[in-house]
């Protein structure tokens, strides 16, 4: 019988509980249903299904909207006893299984989204075996990487400020250490690598694409998510390279709100919360901002996980009566982080932080770091342990 461990390389999770990804979704399903049902869409392609935010937009519109669901997403299976696949590869399956015990279509495509022969395999999916049109678009791609599709050519992303150095403090959650980090200036190749991975060039393909084989439905949706962040972070986040990915997210979202002008299409860029993610971990300095903003938020009683988020986004707002709009037009359901209370005490906190009391009561880093174990299936509500072979693990169908 597998002995799943919990493996951690500075704040990239390596270790997989199959079992405990499976039933962190069905949590997150208990907790859609909990909230009850809401008019939202029917047909729904997801680019970024796997984790996060992508299967939390997936598991909300599933089981509170009735949505039949497309994921596309790269994930590996499980080759041997050391090596068991990725968490996305399981929860993809388990929410398949969840979602076709009631009676939804809820189709896994395991490929590289980036490149043209995946856009048309679901396209021609969609036309044959998905009622012919979509009614809503989520990206919610995040990949290190990126293949361009027309020139072959493969750029990288990179975390960095811009112009000056970035100095403060940061989290390694391998070994639980609190220390000074230094980020480095990006160089140009490393600005435009960023932005041709994280910015919105594919999104406006898939779009043209979809567009193009007429599967989009009149008064489609498409939402993108991002980030802007407040003064605590953005020397690297909305003042580095990231910013420049989601103001160009910001960008090809007016293109495709031309392009889909003539079907009373919209495209919203949606500003989200900070959230534990896989993505979000590695961002530099950014754990110490979360373990200080989730302990304020918490006591307030507004920290959401990424399943409270996204629900609330597309119950409240999207498909609801309480959408907050920004003059740019984007999305706002990060309000809540943005109080400005909720900034000034977590400002307050952070500075107070070092290595001697940050993993104590005063911050909140046991909720950061059981959030990130139960990215990979660790530390999960209502888990109980089972007996399970490499032989079953290989035999689950995405």
């Amino acid at each position: 019988m597998l002995e799943f461990k919990q493996n951690i390389r500075g704040n990239v999770a390596l270790g997989v509980n199959p079992l405990g990804c499976r039933q962190e979704v069905l949590n997150e399903i208990d907790y859609v249903k909990n909230k009850g049902t809401f008019a939202g869409p029917k047909k729904v392609l997801i680019i970024g299904a796997s984790s996060s935010y992508g299967l939390a937009t997936r598991i909300s519109l599933a089981f509170g909207a009735g949505a039949d669901t497309i994921g596309v997403s790269f994930e590996k299976g499980p080759k041997n006893e050391r090596n068991l696949g990725t968490a996305g590869w399981y929860n993809n399956i388990a929410f398949r299984e969840a979602a076709e015990k009631e009676g939804l279509i809820a189709k896994n495509f395991v490929q590289d989204a980036f490149s043209h022969e995946s856009k048309q395999e679901v396209i021609a999916y969609i036309k044959n075996e998905f009622g012919g049109k979509v009614d809503l678009v989520v990206y919610s791609l995040a990949s290190g990487r990126r293949t361009d599709p027309d020139t072959g050519e493969t750029y990288t992303s990179a975390i960095k400020s811009l112009g000056e150095p970035v100095v403060g403090p940061n989290i390694n959650m391998q070994n639980h250490a609190f220390y000074t980090e230094t980020l480095e200036p990006a160089t140009a190749e490393e600005i435009a690598g960023t932005v041709k991975v994280m910015g919105g060039e594919d999104w406006q393909l898939w779009m043209e694409a979809l567009k193009e084989a007429d599967v989009l439905a009149d008064g489609v949706l498409t939402t993108n998510y991002s980030y802007l962040g407040t003064e605590l972070n953005r020397p690297y986040y909305g003042g580095g390279t990231l910013g420049l990915a989601k103001a160009d997210c910001d960008e090809k979202a007016k293109t495709i709100n031309g392009l889909l002008a003539d079907i009373n299409g919209k495209a919203h860029i949606v500003v989200a919360t900070a959230v534990t993610t896989k993505a979000s971990s590695v961002i530099p300095f950014f754990p110490v901002y979360c373990i200080g903003l989730y302990k304020v938020m918490t006591e307030k009683g507004t920290h959401e996980t990424p399943i409270m988020h996204i629900d609330r986004i597309y119950r409240d707002m999207v498909y609801g009566e309480n959408a907050e709009y920004d003059e740019a037009g984007r999305l706002r359901p990060d309000s809540w982080e943005l109080d400005s209370d909720t900034q000034a005490k977590t400002k307050a906190l952070i500075q107070q932080l070092n290595k001697e009391n940050f993993n104590t009561d005063m911050a909140a880093y046991d909720l950061l770091y059981k959030e990130f174990s139960i990215l990979s299936g660790f530390m999960v509500d209502n888990y109980v342990e089972q007996d399970v072979t490499i032989e079953e693990l290989k035999a689950l169908e995405y």
